[in-house]
C-alpha cells in the first residue's frame, strides 16, 4: 500500500467514528420559541423535527421531570423519544429578573404542523413587575436558535445559543409586564370598595337590610361575617371555574335576597338564629355576582391569589363603611321606642320595594 494511502486510513477512521457525534450535535436540532402575551403569561416552544433526530435520541418512557409530568405525552412519542424530551425538560431553566420559575410543561401541536414536528411547551405567569428574561438548555444541543418574543413580534432577532449557556437577559415589552404584587394589592383593594360603595347599590340594601333588624352590633357583625365567608368561597371557586351561574340567573336571586331581607324585617322585630344561615345562603349568591364583575375586570395570572384577597378585602371593607354611615345616621336611636315603626318598617319596606322592581326588571327585561 502507498506510504499516501496509508496516512489517509486513520484519518478516515477518526471522521467515520465521529460522524455520528457531529450529527448528533448539528446546527438547528432544536428551535427555541419564546413568547410573552399581554395577557401575563409566557409560552417558551422546543421544536424538534423528527428528521434532525439521530439513534442517540431514541428510547423511552419520559418518566416524571422536575418540573413534574409531560402532559399529552405517552403512546409511540413517549417510547421513541422519552428521554430526549426529559433530558430537555430537565435542563431547561426560565427565569426572570434573574429568578427561576417553575413551568407547566406538555406536548403541544398545531394542526398546520408538517409531519414529524414535535414540540415541547414550557407555560405559566409572568412574575409581576418582572422586566427581563433570561434561558438556558443544559442538554447536549450543540448551536440553536433562541427566538424571544413580545407578544408574537415577529421583527426579533434569532439569537444562537450553546447547550449549557445562558442568554443574555430579553428586555420585556411594557405592555406584556404584569403589575406587581403591591401595585395589584393596591388595585383590587379599591375596585372591591367602589364595587360596593358607591358602585354597588344592590349590595348596599342587602348590607342596610341586615343592619336594620339588628339592634346589637353583636349579632349584626356576624351576620355580615356569614355574608363575607360565603361570598368568598363562591367568589374563589367560580373564578377557579368550579362553580358557574349565568349573570340572567345570579342577578335576579340577588335581587330576591334583598326582597327577602327587607320583607323579614317588617314580619319579625326580633332577630332569629335562621337568620344566619340565610344570609350564609344569600352570600353564596352575591359572590358569583362579584365574580362576573372580576370577571369583566380581568385577573392578573401572576398574582391570582392576591388580585381575590385584596378584591375581598375591599368588599369587606365597603360594606363596614356602609354599617358605619348607617350607624352615623340613625344607630343612636335603635333603643328608642319609635325606631321600628319610625324607621325600620319605613325603610325595609322601601327596600323591598326596590328589590322587587329590579327583580323584574332582570327577569323580564
Amino acid at each position: 500500500m502507498p506510504a499516501r494511502i496509508r496516512h489517509l486510513v486513520p484519518a478516515l477512521l477518526l471522521a467515520l467514528a465521529l460522524a455520528p457525534a457531529a450529527k448528533a450535535h448539528e446546527l438547528g436540532k432544536v428551535q427555541v420559541y419564546a413568547d410573552f402575551l399581554k395577557d401575563g403569561t409566557y409560552r417558551i416552544d422546543l421544536v424538534l423535527d423528527e428528521e434532525h433526530l439521530t439513534s442517540q435520541d431514541v428510547g423511552g418512557p419520559a418518566g416524571p421531570t422536575r418540573y413534574g409530568e409531560i402532559q399529552g405525552l405517552g403512546g409511540d412519542l413517549d417510547r421513541r423519544f422519552g428521554r430526549l424530551f426529559h433530558s430537555l425538560v430537565d435542563g431547561a431553566t426560565v427565569s426572570f429578573d434573574g429568578r427561576p420559575v417553575r413551568p407547566e410543561v406538555e406536548l403541544a401541536s398545531d394542526p398546520g404542523d408538517p409531519p414529524g414536528r414535535i414540540t415541547l411547551r414550557l407555560r405559566g405567569p409572568i412574575p409581576g413587575g418582572a422586566r427581563t428574561f433570561t434561558w438556558s438548555e443544559a442538554a447536549p444541543l450543540g448551536s440553536y436558535p433562541l427566538i424571544p418574543r413580545n407578544d408574537g413580534d415577529e421583527s426579533t432577532i434569532y439569537k444562537w445559543q450553546e447547550g449549557g449557556s445562558a442568554s443574555e437577559p430579553f428586555v420585556l415589552a411594557d405592555a406584556v409586564v404584569p403589575p406587581s404584587r403591591r401595585e395589584v394589592v393596591a388595585t383590587y383593594l379599591g375596585l372591591g370598595f367602589t364595587h360596593i360603595l358607591p358602585k354597588g347599590l344592590d349590595h348596599i340594601l342587602f348590607v342596610l337590610g341586615l343592619f336594620l333588624l339588628s339592634r346589637r352590633l353583636k349579632p349584626l357583625l356576624l351576620q355580615v361575617t356569614s355574608f363575607t365567608i360565603a361570598h368568598t368561597v363562591t367568589l374563589a371557586l367560580s373564578i377557579y371555574g368550579v362553580v358557574s351561574l349565568p349573570p340572567s340567573v345570579v342577578e335576579p336571586l340577588i335581587a330576591l335576597s334583598i326582597v327577602f331581607v327587607a320583607v323579614e324585617n317588617v314580619l319579625t322585630s326580633e332577630l332569629r338564629p335562621s337568620r344566619v344561615i340565610l344570609v350564609f345562603v344569600f352570600g353564596l349568591l352575591h359572590g358569583l355576582g362579584f365574580a362576573g364583575v372580576l370577571a369583566e375586570l380581568g385577573l392578573p395570572r401572576s398574582e391570582l391569589l392576591s388580585a381575590l384577597i385584596s378584591f375581598n378585602l375591599g368588599v369587606e371593607g365597603g360594606q363596614l363603611a356602609v354599617i358605619g354611615l348607617a350607624f352615623l345616621a340613625v344607630g343612636l336611636f335603635r333603643n328608642r321606642t319609635w325606631y321600628r315603626p319610625a324607621i325600620v318598617i319605613p325603610a325595609s319596606c322601601l327596600i323591598a320595594a326596590v328589590g322587587l322592581y329590579w327583580s323584574i326588571q332582570r327577569i323580564f327585561f
